[in-house]
């Protein structure tokens, strides 16, 4: 499969000895970054992720019971090959990651995942309510007989 970035994607069983699986991934790892979020409770932890979700490159997403605030930018030092430019000098954060468990295979999902501000407020009327008041819509008036 191509990579779209002039590389032949291969399976990770098939990587060839002496050979790095760096070499033939579109570098995901760092072409965004994820913070862990509070999971929100309220109203008002809803509305700062709508706030989040009103700024461009951003979206949220849920991995099992943790919630990540997703900003998508590239980091300034991916070359046009997808392998790092200060690799020597990295910061440790990438050190400790490896490719073990890394997002090679492009045929995962979310568990759960929000890009706009419009999904929030559906969201947010969806699981939270004001009391005694219902989130489906009223009923509708019965149409005319003519």
């Amino acid at each position: 499969m191509s990579t779209g970035y002039g590389l032949t994607q291969i399976p990770r069983d098939e990587l060839p000895e002496g050979k790095v699986l760096c070499e033939y991934c579109t570098a995901k790892c760092c072409r965004y970054f994820a913070l862990p979020i509070e999971t929100p409770e309220s109203f008002k932890d809803l509305e700062y992720i709508r706030w989040y979700l009103l700024h461009e490159r951003a979206s949220v997403f849920k991995e099992d019971d943790d919630w990540y605030l997703l900003v998508h930018t590239v980091c300034k030092h991916l070359q046009e090959n997808n392998m790092c430019g200060i690799y020597e000098t990295r910061p440790q954060i990438c050190r400790d990651y490896t490719t073990k468990n890394c997002e090679y295979e492009s045929d995962w999902t979310y568990e759960f995942y929000l890009e706009t501000a419009e999904q929030v407020f559906d969201y947010t009327e969806a699981v939270i309510q004001k009391k005694g008041q219902s989130i489906r819509s009223r009923k509708p008036e019965l149409l005319a007989v003519l």
